[in-house]
């Protein structure tokens, strides 16, 4: 932290001395350079509470009530025209679906605010008519009604090549990509790729759009192989330690928006994924409808869904991170709230109400798991 104060510091002295000494050339080329960096970031400050029957995956008592943040911090570089830099520190280290850290009494300030920021997106991205082509760590580009996480959760990153078309009536994505494992090196059997491939239609009607989409996700390498992440399987099912399915998913879903319902806008959707690689416990569902959108000071948006997911319908480790605790095996209602508070500053609320499987509770029968996110987002 040092280093980057007395850096910081050792910078602004420099830039003060150039345009003192009358470099005018220097400033020029400066100025230009610095109109190609655009910085955008934000701080979740989070509140929770986690009340479990039986929760085998927690760690300590099944009860938490914790605060948390997140923090991220993007940076785009424009190197050329229709060429960028992506890049973007965020915070959670070694989790994928999750920038979340937990404060406790006894860590140092630098396990807060150094040692768990990672540079978590660092890609090229190639922009012409309407496409978009991404090489590298970088944010997915698939669709996702109402902004369901059934398969994909909202903050799973990929790392590798992906091209995405979008105009008025259509989307199609596909892209190649390799999971980059953090923990369990050593027992890994294998490198882990995801192959995928999506495609929406957009029909648009009277006082209405309907959306309609359908994915093939092709994980390569999952079945007999270690979980790659530290959170653990999450649902999906294991033998001896090891994964005992392949993850084929194929996703289809339907989506209805309409600009003005009772003055506000208003959406519906429902989603299902099945996985073709095996024969049981092989199918999830997700159905929601969202009222409003915070989107200017004042403005508020509420969804609910209803979320039914089998052990491998999904690859765990992907899907939503909050809902059941994340990944499978569960089913259940989450409310989700928002309130624009003030341009920089939107206040959430989220409540999961949630029954977890047998085969994810150490009792051997269905646990309920009930869960309280009370949130402050700061823009910047």
């Amino acid at each position: 932290m040092k280093k980057i104060v007395l850096s910081t510091v050792a910078a602004a002295t420099l830039a003060t001395a150039l345009t003192a000494s009358g470099a005018e050339e220097v400033a020029s080329s400066e100025s230009s350079f610095l109109d190609r960096i655009h910085f955008k970031g934000d701080m979740r400050l989070r509140y929770e509470s986690i009340e479990s029957d039986d929760y085998k995956t927690e760690v300590g008592d099944k009860n938490k009530y914790r605060t948390r943040y997140r923090l991220r911090v993007f940076t785009d570089i424009d190197l050329a025209d229709n060429l960028l830099l992506e890049t973007a520190i965020i915070s959670g280290r070694d989790n994928p679906t999750s920038g979340n850290v937990t404060f406790r009494d006894d860590e140092p300030w630098s396990d807060y605010f150094v040692d768990v920021l990672e540079l978590k997106i660092l890609d090229i991205a190639y922009t012409f008519d309407h496409s978009t082509v991404k090489a590298g760590k970088q944010a997915y580009m698939m669709y996702r009604p109402i902004k369901s996480q059934l398969v994909w959760d909202n903050d799973l990153l990929l790392e590798g090549v992906n091209y995405n078309y979008t105009d008025d009536t259509k989307m199609l994505t596909v892209g190649v990509n390799q999971l980059h494992r953090r923990e369990n090196e050593a027992t890994s059997t294998g490198d882990i790729n995801l192959f995928l491939a999506q495609y929406v239609h957009a029909i648009k009607l009277e006082s209405s759009t309907l959306n309609i989409g359908a994915g093939f996700y092709y994980y390569d390498g999952i079945k007999g192989n270690s979980e790659p992440y530290a959170a653990g399987a999450l649902g999906n099912t294991l033998v001896s330690g090891l994964y005992a399915n392949d993850y084929h998913i194929l996703e289809g879903f339907g989506e209805l928006k309409f600009k003005d319902v009772f003055g506000k806008p208003f959406a519906i959707a429902a989603g299902v994924a099945y996985n073709t690689a095996v024969d049981d416990n092989n199918f999830g569902y997700d159905i929601g409808v969202q009222l409003g959108k915070a989107q200017d000071i004042g403005d508020w948006q509420v969804k609910y869904s209803y979320t039914d997911i089998e052990e491998d319908a999904v690859f765990a480790a992907h899907s939503d991170s909050d809902n059941f605790g994340g990944g499978s095996a569960a089913k259940g209602h989450a409310i989700r709230t928002k309130y624009k508070f003030s341009e920089h500053v939107d206040i959430a609320g989220t409540f999961f109400f949630n029954t977890l499987y047998a085969s994810r509770c150490a009792t051997g029968i269905e646990s309920d798991y009930e869960r309280v996110q009370l949130d402050a987002i700061i823009k910047f």
